[in-house]
């Protein structure tokens, strides 16, 4: 039991160092703040509900192809999937060839999509809340959401958004205030990137895409 204490708090530690290097890459890479030509964050994120309600609502219709084939377009216009898959990345991106970038995104893009297309198969009443915008770090914008559903907590979730090309798009999922979804990918993503670069990372992430929606 002691052991097992032990390795938790050392996994905790873990993922809040990782969380930190995630925050101050971000803070680093931000975009300036420019005259936005698209929707504003709360309107992206409204939008990008909106679409995983019809995919809820018409789960059994659309099956596991139709939803990812109807969230595709949708996740990679709502999301800043190439910036997300940089900071996960972090050293190995820079050092990859611009093939590996171009295979480790459309990979990570399958990924993302896949995910949401397994997760939101089934409605039973859940409802999506925007309670509110706020500034964030170097630019940014968080947009406070919850999940609610009947019968059960509700899940708060908060994206992060920055604008980019005149245009906000969310670069990170917070899950109940304190899971950085990004800050999970980096701290999974490294142990392979060590072992076998971008291109095993790739591989891996196109694996585990296949697993949750099999054909």
């Amino acid at each position: 039991m002691i052991d097992g204490v032990a390795d938790e708090r050392e996994r905790d530690e873990a993922l809040k160092k990782t969380l930190i290097a995630v925050l101050i890459w971000l803070a680093a890479t931000a975009s300036p703040v420019s005259a936005a030509s698209g929707p504003a964050p709360r309107a992206v994120v409204d939008s990008f509900h909106a679409a995983l309600l019809h995919v809820m609502r018409s789960a059994d219709a659309l099956g596991a192809v139709g939803r990812y084939q109807f969230l595709e377009p949708r996740v990679r216009d709502a999301f800043d999937l190439e910036r997300m898959i940089r900071v996960a990345s972090g050293a190995h991106w820079r050092g990859a060839t611009p093939a590996q970038k171009a295979n480790l995104l459309e990979a990570f893009t399958q990924l993302s999509v896949s995910t949401y297309a397994s997760r939101f198969d089934g409605y039973s009443g859940q409802t999506f809340e925007i309670e509110g915008e706020r500034p964030g770090p170097r630019n940014s914008v968080l947009v406070d959401t919850r999940i609610n559903r009947p019968g059960e907590s509700a899940v708060p979730i908060t994206y992060v958004l920055n604008e980019k090309g005149g245009h906000w798009r969310i670069i990170n999922v917070i899950l109940d205030r304190s899971i950085s979804e990004l800050a999970v990918r980096r701290s999974e993503y490294s142990r392979v990137l060590e072992r076998g670069g971008p291109t095993s990372l790739a591989a891996a992430l196109r694996a585990k895409a296949g697993r949750l929606l099999p054909e």
